[in-house]
């Protein structure tokens, strides 16, 4: 049940990378029903944003690995090295 509850406090932040790029926002997350681990977060992307508009889409949106993360706070900060083109 904890899981579900973060998954709603997420939803909605604003997603940068570590080199302070509007990546877009938060809308899900992707969680292992067995271990109960955050897999992948699926993000809106900002259409300004040249890391988003290079990356595969699907709806529209892009799944980011959860290693991408740094940082969790007002922002959730991603490394943008780690991102997967």
């Amino acid at each position: 049940m904890a899981k579900y509850l973060i998954a709603r406090q997420l939803s909605g932040k604003k997603v940068v990378t570590n080199e302070g790029e509007d990546f877009g926002r938060l809308v899900d997350l992707n969680v292992n029903e067995v271990s109960g681990k955050i897999e992948t977060l699926l993000v809106e992307p900002n259409p300004d944003s040249s890391v988003a508009t290079k990356m595969p889409k699907e709806d529209g949106m892009v799944r980011l690995q959860y290693e991408s993360v740094l940082a969790v706070g007002d922002y959730v900060i991603v490394e943008k090295r780690n991102m997967t083109y």
